[in-house]
C-alpha cells in the first residue's frame, strides 16, 4: 500500500484512509485556544461592567475555560473511539475474508 501524506489523504476521493485521527491534536489545540479566548472575553466583559461583575467573572472565567476544554476533550475522544472501531472492524473483516479464502481453497 502506498503511503500518502496529509494532503494526499485529504484529497482522496475514495475515503479509504482517515484524516481525522491525524488532525485530532490540532483540533484539540484549537479548542484550547478558543476556550481561552472565550474565558478572556468573559473576564474582560466582567471587568468593564463593574466591581460585582468583575468579581463574578474572575471566578467564572477559569471554570468556563476548564469546562469547555473538558467538553472538547470528551468529544474528540468519542470521535477517536469511533474511528478506532471502524479501523478494527475493517481488520476483522479482512481476517474473516482471509480465513474464508483459506478454507475455500482447501
Amino acid at each position: 500500500m502506498e503511503q500518502k501524506g496529509l494532503f494526499g489523504r485529504l484529497f482522496e476521493l475514495s475515503f479509504t484512509e482517515f484524516v481525522t485521527p491525524r488532525m485530532i491534536k490540532v483540533l484539540f489545540v484549537l479548542a484550547i485556544i478558543i476556550s481561552a479566548i472565550g474565558a478572556l472575553l468573559l473576564l474582560i466583559s466582567g471587568i468593564v461592567e463593574g466591581v460585582g461583575a468583575a468579581f463574578l467573572s474572575i471566578i467564572l472565567a477559569p471554570i468556563v475555560f476548564f469546562l469547555y476544554v473538558i467538553m472538547a476533550r470528551i468529544w474528540l475522544e468519542v470521535i477517536i473511539v469511533l474511528f478506532r472501531i471502524a479501523e478494527n472492524t475493517g481488520r476483522l473483516v479482512e481476517q474473516g475474508e482471509k480465513i474464508a479464502g483459506d478454507t475455500a481453497s482447501n
